[in-house]
């Protein structure tokens, strides 16, 4: 049986995405954020992503177009992220093992990492689980290794330590 997903749902979970794409974008292309925004909001950018597939013999890349983000949510995350970004490094940084720091983490997990812990303290009409799910989901879009499991642990403790 198909799994049920509502429209509603599959927006946030494309506005979870783009505002990972736009907050790394920020950061390292030093762009101004209303422009990052605008460029995703007006589809300039974030329309496609590229889609890996095996035939057993080779890897197949293929362009398939992502679904419409709420644009309502990718702003608020985007600019709440940037508001609050010296805050929340310092937040996930006093959860990281002994000896880790947070500027050493590849750009993508440090942006995918801002993203899920402005919205675990900011956004309350949606249970921690559900965050923490959707952006583990994400890390396994974007990381092959341990990066997954250890966004899964270090925002488990931060949603559980917050809520």
């Amino acid at each position: 049986m198909a799994k049920f997903i509502s429209e509603k749902i599959k927006k946030k979970s494309a506005a979870r995405l783009a505002a990972v794409q736009a907050t790394y974008m920020i950061e390292f292309g030093q762009l101004p954020v209303d422009e990052v925004i605008k460029d995703f909001i007006n589809g300039e950018i974030g329309r496609y992503a590229i889609e890996e597939q095996s035939d057993g013999f080779e890897i197949l890349e293929e362009m398939v177009e992502i679904e419409e983000p709420d644009h309502e949510y990718f702003s608020k995350l985007v600019k709440g992220v940037q508001k609050n970004k010296e805050a929340l490094e310092k937040s996930l940084t006093q959860y990281l093992k002994e000896g880790w720091t947070f500027e050493h983490f590849d750009g993508t997990l440090r942006a995918l990492l801002l993203c899920a812990a402005y919205e675990l303290v900011n956004t309350t009409d949606i249970d921690g689980t559900v965050i923490v799910k959707e952006y583990v989901d994400l890390a396994y879009a974007f990381f092959s290794k341990g990066e997954p499991k250890m966004v899964n642990a270090l925002l488990d403790s931060i949603s559980k330590s917050i809520r």
